[in-house]
């Protein structure tokens, strides 16, 4: 499968027409021949651009009031029909099939539909689009003859490539977007078959005691038993829940005996040791002031002598995958402590946001960075213990908000700068915390969520002992932290991805 094609015809069936007019008047430019449907075509002649309608093409007009519009043999032999088979182009010139090089569609908007208030079942269902993810698949599969865009989110990406390469793609271009397509294709099938589950399981909800203040309403909407088991305590309020997913985001990162402790979704205290009382002990001395009333995870079980000693504590809940009876039993002396076993890792890939008058989704940020992701950017390369330190402290940098500095020793988190507006705010206000709890941070390294745009970091860092840093890279003025660290026996390695956490 290669070789260059020429994009001579394109089929365009979108919902969303947001940014697609210069992709229109350039493909009009390139002399390609426009197939459409509907409110697409309308937009399209409003552009005085020409266009074939989709029933001029397949002599059959739409039907069941637009469910039927393009699922037809010329349009899917157009798209399907393989270029290099002659038995295929026989075929296609019997029927009279015209080629169809580029498939751009948008699907119906159904997760938006399902999170509309007010939205009825009849709404919802009209909202499953069918020729559309016919139109992807089908484009996607033949992705060695056909260009499929399957996102509003890919015109600027589309236009780059036909400005760039004049209306020409090469297989790895048309391999690129069927992999988005097939991912397109996947999310949505996903989408409505979580729309439909909805009737086959519970859709259980827990009414909180309040929201993230007491005049504020606070529900759950999820299924807590299935990722742990609750030993003891209290029902887990709004700003729990917040805490525990950030606990659990964090120590799913680790493998080795590891102890965090966290307050307001950020960890105060972080330590991996051979024997969990150390990491428990060495997790506390990083902020026992800030461990107040916070939430204890590990990925150890909980023995006696490690009981004993979180004991001395006052917190909200703990989370470990088990623990001993006698364990068990020292922590269950306080009644209202929540304590939980940890069954399962998250399993979400997404994450989601409500905000302004919509909701916004990602991907999860489930990149780690291990030794094969650094990149020495100086002369001074780090040694094995400060490579373990700085992927420790890169693991910590990706789960505390930005903009964030996170200074460690020896697996041990020594301090962070959370949720600062400057990385010079960040660092310094790391530097301070570390030296009120009595850090000696000679021989510590520092991460960042994010580049450095000036030296001034890396300078105030050396100052205060730092002799190893890890950051993404990128910024127009990396050399300037560059220079700085290679006059200073300074070691810095870029990883190539920032981790900024809002």
């Amino acid at each position: 499968m290669s070789g260059n094609r020429q994009i001579k015809s394109a089929l365009i069936s979108v919902f969303y027409k947001d940014n697609l007019e210069p992709v229109i008047k350039k493909l009009h430019a390139l002399g390609v021949v426009l197939y459409s449907t509907g409110g697409t075509q309308t937009f399209i002649e409003q552009l005085k651009i020409p266009v074939v309608p989709v029933e001029e093409l397949t002599s059959f007009p739409e039907i069941l009031g637009g469910r039927v519009k393009t699922l037809h043999p010329k349009i899917f032999g157009g798209i399907l029909g393989r270029r290099a088979l002659q038995s295929d182009i026989a075929q296609m010139e019997q029927h009279e099939i015209p080629n169809i090089d580029l498939v751009i569609v948008d699907l119906y908007p159904f997760e938006e539909t399902v999170a509309q208030e007010g939205a009825s079942p009849e709404d919802i269902i009209e909202k499953i689009d069918i020729g559309g993810i016919s139109l992807i698949r089908a484009a996607a599969k033949n992705f060695n003859d056909v260009l499929i865009v399957s996102s509003r989110n890919d015109y600027a990406e589309l236009l780059s490539l036909l400005q760039e390469k004049n209306g020409v793609t090469e297989i790895t271009d048309r391999r690129k977007f069927a992999t988005k397509a097939f991912a397109t294709s996947s999310h949505y099938d996903t989408a409505i078959l979580n729309y439909f589950s909805e009737d086959e399981k519970p859709n259980k909800t827990n009414v909180l005691r309040y929201g993230e203040n007491p005049h504020q309403q606070g529900i759950f909407y999820g299924d807590l038993d299935e990722m742990f088991e609750k030993l003891n305590g209290k029902e887990l309020s709004y700003n729990n829940l917040l805490d525990v997913d950030a606990a659990v985001d964090l120590i799913e990162e680790f493998t080795d005996t590891t102890f965090a402790i966290l307050k307001h979704n950020n960890a105060c205290g972080v330590a991996t040791r051979a024997k969990l009382i150390d990491a428990w002990k060495d997790a506390l001395a990083a902020d026992p002031t800030s461990a107040f009333g916070g939430i204890l995870i590990t990925n150890a079980k909980v023995d006696e002598e490690t009981a004993n000693e979180i004991n001395k504590l006052f917190f909200e809940v703990i989370i470990a995958p088990a623990y001993d009876a006698k364990a068990l039993d020292i922590l269950k002396v306080k009644p209202n402590r929540i304590i939980l076993i940890k069954k399962q890792n998250k399993t979400n890939k997404k994450s989601a946001r409500t905000l302004l008058n919509g909701v916004i989704e990602q991907d999860r940020d489930l990149k780690t960075e291990t030794e094969k992701d650094l990149t020495p950017a100086t002369i001074a390369t780090p040694s094995k213990e400060q490579i373990n330190d700085l992927l420790f402290a890169n693991k910590l940098v990706k789960h505390t908000k930005s903009n964030t500095i996170i200074l460690a020793k020896n697996n041990q988190l020594l301090a962070s700068g959370t949720g600062q507006t400057s990385r010079v705010d960040a660092l310094e206000q790391a530097i301070a915390k570390a030296k009120k709890f009595g850090f000696d941070l000679n021989g510590a390294v520092m991460s960042s969520d994010a580049f450095f745009p000036f030296a001034d970091c890396v300078e105030i860092a050396d100052k205060a002992g730092i002799k190893a840093v890890i950051q993404p890279g990128g910024s127009i003025k990396d050399k300037d932290s560059i220079a700085y660290c290679n006059n200073h026996q300074m070691v810095m390695v870029f990883t190539g991805t920032r981790h900024f956490k809002h």
